[in-house]
Parts: C-alpha cells; structure tokens; sequence
C-alpha cells in the first residue's frame, strides 16, 4: 500500500498519469486491485481499459464490479490517434455521476505489428499528458508487462509517464520531461520501389487517380478505397491550401498496408490536431480528425524548419 504521503501528493490536481511496470499475472492483479480498491474506498469512479484477458482476470477478483465500468479497449480500433477522444469520452462519463475518476489503460502492445504501430503507441502515451493537462482531476494507471520487454522500452514509456509505480510505492519519473519536445523516432524510408507525384493547384484528380490505381494494384477493398479517396483529398487540400501551395505524394506498399506519405512545406502547431473530437461549432480542423477516424494508422510530423510529413497506413487483405 502507498504511503499517505506519496498518496496525497500523487493525487493533488488536474490530471495524474502514472505507468505501471508488471511482470506476469499476479503482479498484474496485485497493482491495478489495489488501485481500483483505494478508489473505491475514497468514493471514486473507475473505469477500465484492458484487454480482454486482462479484463477476465479482474472481473473473476471483484465480488462485485458494479463501481467499476469496463469499456472495450479494443473500440477505437488500431490507430492510437483515435485513443484520446475515446478516454475524453469515457472519463467524461464517468465524472457526470460528481465523482473524482480513476482510470486503468493497458495498451495492447503485443498487437503492435509494426515498429511504426509501436512508436505511435508510445507517442499517444506521451500527449496524453498534453490533452488532459486542463481537465477535471483524475487519475490514469497503465500497466506495462515487462516480462520480456528490454530495459531501452521501458525507459522509453517512463519519458511519457510523470509517476511510475512500484512495490506500492509513487514516484516521479526521473526520465519524464515536461517542457523538452517529443524524442520522436526517425520515419522509415520508404519501401522500394515507391510512386511519386508533385502536385499542386488544380491537381487533386491526379493524386486521387495516382492513389486509386495503387490501391487496386494491392487489392485494397473497394470500401477501404473510397475511404482512402476522402483521406488524400484532405490531406492534397491541405498541403495546397497551408504550405506554399504545392506537396509531393509517395505511395508504397509495406508490412501488409498501403502507405500515403505527404510532404510540404507547412507547419502543424498543434500536436493534438487531429486526435481531439472536434466540436458543433470548431470553424475548422475535422480534416486530420477524419484522417484518423479512417485510416489504421497515421504517422505525423511537422516541424517550422523542416516542414510536415504525414502518413497514412491502410491495412491491406491479407
């Protein structure tokens, strides 16, 4: 059990985002119990993200699991892009009953296909801290398994996470960095051999011809391809209309998805762009977010001096 001191000050206010370093079931069990036990005993929400199996075990634990609110971990689907909004959706829930929440959120690494796919997981870990910095308090513990992890991933998940918990003790990261920017990883090169096309004002059909023919040549499905349609004309409109104008398309095919690589010139200020629900009345900005509502996953970077780079991956029958 934690100290009240480490207690108290780990709970302070506005939001607290702690990772959680397991190995093996029982420990699993030993620390997100305990958790949800001290939440319950101070009338707070819980809510639940994990894996099935994972979910299986704590509920065979809890004599009764009405306090607690399991969600599917699994329904905003394999874009980590989409995770902040749902979590906005479910802490929001969840606090409408006038209680301080508590949240659980166990990645589902092990389904990360991809160094990109896992990258991007770790990613949305890190802007947590940034999309909840001006919430209503509460508190996220995520569980990490590192039985079989090596020591260079867990360092890298404690750079996204403020507190890490251990032997039921708080403690702040000593690798988390509030004010350095994200030490994003370097893109992959682009699969041999890629298409390219520069294109600028009055060219959209050409990228969406260009994209078409890829996307049948790999056999995307015809629904996926009219998906993907939407998610290059706004990603071609925007290069056109915030860079200077003009943007260049690669398009490739690698680890069993299609990949749309944009490049301009532009600057995306905002690392949120795309990842927040937009509301009724937001004059712009529903085109990243209806990037990622479509796409399996989406690789952004954009940087004053060096410009922006998107990617967008379509998972390809297999």
């Amino acid at each position: 059990m934690m100290s009240t001191e480490t207690r108290l000050d780990a709970r302070g206010n506005g939001f607290r985002h702690e990772l959680y370093p397991y190995a093996g079931e029982d420990a699993f069990l030993g620390g997100t119990l305990g958790f949800i036990h001290e939440a319950l005993e101070s009338d707070e929400a819980v809510v639940v993200a994990v894996p099935r199996s994972k979910e299986s075990l704590l509920r065979a634990e809890l004599s009764d699991a009405g306090p607690v609110k399991f969600v599917d971990a699994a329904e905003p689907g394999r874009n980590p892009g989409r995770l902040i909004a749902a979590w906005q959706k479910w802490v929001t829930d969840r606090a409408a009953e006038g209680r301080p929440v508590r949240g659980i959120g166990e990645t589902a690494w092990d389904q990360a296909r991809t160094a990109a796919d896992v990258a991007e997981l770790r990613y949305h870990e890190w802007l947590l801290n940034q999309a909840f910095a001006r919430s209503p308090s509460w508190w996220l513990m995520c569980p990490y398994d590192v039985s079989a992890a090596e020591p260079a991933a867990v360092q890298a998940l404690s750079r996204c996470h403020p507190y890490i918990r251990r032997d039921g003790a708080l403690s702040r990261s000593e690798d988390f960095k509030a004010h350095e920017p994200y030490p994003f990883e370097e893109l992959s090169a682009p699969c041999s051999p890629y298409e390219e096309l520069v294109f600028t004002h009055g060219e959209l059909s050409a990228v969406r011809d260009k994209v078409s023919r890829c996307a049948t040549e790999h056999r995307l499905e015809r629904n996926r391809v009219r998906e993907l349609m939407v998610v290059v004309t706004e990603l071609a409109t925007n290069s056109i209309r915030h860079a200077d104008g003009r943007g260049r398309l690669r398009t490739w095919a690698q680890d069993a998805t299609l990949v749309c690589e944009f490049r301009d010139n532009g600057y995306i200020a905002d690392p949120l762009a795309g990842r927040v629900r937009p509301t009724h009345d937001q004059p712009g900005g529903r085109g990243l977010w209806l990037v990622h509502q479509l796409c399996d996953l989406v690789e952004m970077r954009s940087a004053r001096d060096t410009g922006t780079v998107v990617r967008v991956h379509m998972d390809l029958p297999c």
